[in-house]
C-alpha cells in the first residue's frame, strides 16, 4: 500500500551569467509549458525598457525593499551590480503547496538559499558556448558601456564557476535545442519514480492488492 501524500509542485532553479540567454529561454519554456508559473521577482532596480512592472520585476525603492527584507518576507536575496533582488516565500510555497510548479530566474546565490530551505529544487544552469561568445552577446545587446561589460564579464568568470553545483547544465549555443533541453529537464522532473507512485496511487494500490 502507497501511504497518502499530497502531490506538491516543484520548484526549478535557473541561474545563468548575464547574456548567457537566461531570460528569453525562459519566456519561451513558459510559453511552451503553462504549468510552470515563473516566480516574480523584487528588485530596486530601475526598469529597463519594454519591462512591466508585476511582469519582469515587482519594482521598488530601497525603502520598501528594506521594509519587506526586515520583515522576512524573502525567500531569498541578494546584491547584484548595486541592486537588490529578492524572491516572495509566501508566494512560492502557496504556488507549490496547490500543486503549481514554479520557475525562479536567480543567481547562484539565491539558488544557494533556495536550495537550502527546498533541498528537492532543481538547479538548472545555462552557460554560453564560451566567454569570447558571451563578451560579444553583451556588446551586441547595447544596453551597456564598456566599462559594465567589462565588469559583466569578470563576474560571469565567478558565475560559470558555480555550474557544478546544479543539477542540469545547458549549453545556449543553438537556441532552439536549448529550450529543448530545458523543457526535457522540467518534463523528466514530473516523471521520477517518487513523484508518479503518488500521481497514479490507486493504480499502483490495485497492483498491489491483486
Amino acid at each position: 500500500m502507497l501511504s497518502e501524500k499530497i502531490v506538491t509542485g516543484h520548484v526549478f532553479i535557473v541561474t545563468a551569467p548575464s547574456g548567457a540567454g537566461k531570460t528569453s529561454l525562459v519566456r519561451a519554456m513558459l510559453e511552451k509549458d503553462p504549468k510552470v508559473k515563473l516566480s516574480v521577482s523584487w528588485t530596486t532596480r530601475a526598469p529597463r525598457s519594454g519591462e512591466l512592472d508585476g511582469r519582469d520585476y515587482h519594482f521598488v525603492d530601497r525603502q520598501t525593499f528594506s521594509a519587506m527584507l526586515a520583515a522576512g518576507e524573502f525567500l531569498e536575496s541578494a546584491l547584484v551590480y548595486g541592486n537588490y533582488y529578492g524572491t516572495s516565500e509566501i508566494w512560492i510555497r502557496e504556488r507549490i503547496t496547490a500543486g503549481q510548479d514554479v520557475l525562479l530566474e536567480i543567481d547562484w546565490q539565491g539558488a544557494q538559499q533556495v536550495r537550502r530551505l527546498f533541498p528537492e529544487a532543481v538547479g538548472i544552469f545555462i552557460v554560453p558556448p564560451s566567454l569570447d561568445v558571451l563578451e560579444q552577446r553583451l556588446h551586441n545587446r547595447g544596453q551597456d558601456s564598456e566599462e559594465t561589460v567589462a565588469r559583466r564579464m569578470r563576474v560571469a568568470r565567478q558565475e560559470i564557476s558555480h555550474a557544478v553545483e546544479f543539477d542540469y547544465v545547458i549549453m545556449n549555443d543553438n537556441f532552439e535545442t536549448a529550450l529543448a533541453d530545458l523543457l526535457a529537464v522540467v518534463r523528466a522532473q514530473r516523471l521520477r519514480g517518487t513523484v508518479q507512485q503518488h500521481v497514479y496511487a490507486a493504480l499502483f494500490s490495485s497492483l498491489n492488492n491483486s
